[in-house]
């Protein structure tokens, strides 16, 4: 099991330098997170572990795995940053003591699992946030986020550039390929009735697409499939006509926007979390093929349809208008800040 090098030094003094006054609000609180060793968990613990040295933040955290000793063999720098609960999401032991704060990002977005099992997918994310609920009122929590998905409106019609939070479209319910953003839909509203039973504050993310170090190359995500490819000096082939639209917001700025949701979003009001500069499939594996240093390597297998391309596109005005968030890291800076962070683990 190969040891991951830590993020880059220059991407947690850029979210340490835009979130110092997030870290004064969390000083001795103690934070509960699930889904604290994926994507956005070592992110999160990362950031928390920068803010605990350098700006003596002094957060308390635990974080619920099933596997802490595979995270920790992965990242043996992060150890002793937190308190370990071991543990499934659906009926973990609850630590003692309260927590003022959880952030619930445990989910599966892992298209074969969900493909492949439908049933216990839906159950993780539904039976998942119930036993967080317990836990939260039982630990007298005021301020749950809840990592959601852009994938709770359905396809986005053509007719929009992007989504906005109040678009009431939404998945196939007779689909049981919707069942993440079906999952994601009910336990949003699982978070609605718990709000509204018991005063506590409910803080939603939809997140869209990201990219930044830790970004799994082996899913279904394209923008790490490509890397990969580019990784291993390969060329990279687009299996579709390579004009679907899609954004992708730098994991840092993600970050700095999940702690700020968690601490200044208003009760029960979703917030698009992701980029709005849109991006064709064929543009981005270009990108990505260039900035590896292999421009040109780039096959798309099929004709273009003279259908409206689809799009996975947030509007962010939200975000930026009543909290501040703004993406400040371009693509092509996201693209080569990976990459050479991707080469550095090589």
């Amino acid at each position: 099991m190969k040891v991951m090098r830590p993020l880059p030094p220059a991407d947690l003094e850029y979210i340490l330098a835009r979130s110092e006054n997030l870290w004064q609000e969390l000083s001795g609180e103690r934070l509960f997170i699930t889904g604290g060793t994926g994507f956005f968990g070592v992110w999160l613990l990362e950031a928390i572990t920068a803010a605990n040295s350098r700006l003596n933040a002094r957060v308390d955290v635990s974080i619920l795995s099933r596997s802490p000793e595979r995270f920790v063999a992965l990242h043996p720098h992060l150890a002793a940053s937190c308190t370990w609960i071991k543990g499934d999401i659906r009926n973990f032991d609850f630590p003692q003591g309260e927590f003022g704060h959880i952030i619930h990002a445990a989910t599966s977005t892992d298209a074969r699992f969900n493909a492949e099992k439908p049933g216990e997918a839906l159950d993780t994310i539904l039976g998942g946030t119930h036993r967080v609920l317990e836990f939260a009122a039982r630990a007298k929590t005021h301020n749950l986020l809840f990592t959601s998905s852009g994938a709770v409106y359905g396809a986005q019609p053509p007719s929009l550039s992007s989504i906005p939070e109040d678009y009431s479209g939404g998945p196939d319910i007779t689909d049981a390929d919707s069942v993440y953003a079906e999952g994601k839909r009910l336990a949003e509203l699982q978070l609605a009735i718990a709000s509204n039973d018991s005063g506590l504050q409910g803080k939603i993310a939809r997140c869209f697409a990201f990219v930044g170090p830790h970004l799994p190359l082996d899913w279904h995500f394209a923008i790490g499939n490509f890397m990969r490819d580019a990784m291993a000096h390969k060329e990279i082939v687009i299996r579709g006509d390579g004009r679907p639209q899609r954004s992708y917001l730098h994991a840092a700025d993600l970050t700095i926007w999940l702690f700020t949701i968690l601490l200044r979003g208003q009760n029960m009001r979703p917030y698009n979390v992701g980029s709005d500069e849109a991006c064709s499939i064929a543009d981005l594996a270009q990108r990505v093929a260039r900035l590896s240093g292999q421009p040109g390597k780039v096959r798309i297998l099929t004709p273009e349809d003279s259908s409206p391309a689809p799009r996975y596109v947030p509007n962010t005005t939200r975000a930026r208008d009543e909290l501040g968030l703004n993406e400040t890291i371009p693509l092509d800076d996201s693209i080569a800040r990976t990459l050479s962070w991707l080469k550095a683990n090589t």
